[in-house]
């Protein structure tokens, strides 16, 4: 069964607001913040430029909690 790519993006924002519900957001830091929603959006980044590949969704949530840690510790 071929999944379409579109489907997978959408599964996997679904899965990441999901989560995002359930931590403690207002009890984290700015550059915390930073890194959960730079790790998430680099993940479905990450799946989507790779046709969903593991290697490319870990690959994008890794680099964008890298990026995101960094924007929020400059704020």
């Amino acid at each position: 069964m071929k999944t379409l790519p579109w489907f997978r993006a959408g599964i996997a924002a679904l899965l990441i607001i999901s989560m995002a519900g359930c931590t403690s957001w207002d009890t984290m830091s700015r550059r915390q913040k930073g890194a959960v929603t730079g790790a998430g959006v680099g993940g479905v980044a990450g799946a989507a430029i790779s046709g969903g590949s593991v290697l490319g969704t870990v690959g994008g949530a890794a680099v964008g909690g890298i990026v995101g840690d960094q924007i929020g510790k400059h704020r």
